[in-house]
């Protein structure tokens, strides 16, 4: 079981850790919304939960709960600029479809 991070996303992550101040890594979770049912969600972690698995990729930890794991296990974690968007995305081998716009997956 793993998730992993590509060098311009850890170099993002890491950018924004320093711009905080604090922080010890990112957590990568899901949630059930959008159009497909589930949907990424993000935040920097200062503590970790009781349960929270620890991965490290590229020098940055990656947090995820257990509930999660089961959804993004194998997930490589991007961070991409096209034009004047930019963002993170999630190759998840999990996913079995996307909504349109992006935003939402399902397995």
């Amino acid at each position: 079981m793993t998730i992993s991070i590509t060098e311009n996303a850890a170099r993002h992550v890491s950018d924004q850790l320093e711009s905080r101040g604090h922080g010890m890594g990112i957590r990568v979770g899901v949630t059930t919304t959008g159009c497909s049912g589930m949907a990424y969600v993000l935040e920097f972690v200062d503590e970790l939960q009781t349960d929270d698995l620890v991965f490290e990729d590229q020098g940055i930890k990656i947090i995820v709960d257990p509930k999660s794991l089961v959804y993004i296990d194998g997930t490589e974690m991007d961070f991409v600029k096209q034009g004047i968007n930019e963002g993170f995305e999630f190759k998840n081998p999990n996913a079995t479809g996307e909504c349109g716009c992006g935003e939402s997956f399902n397995v």
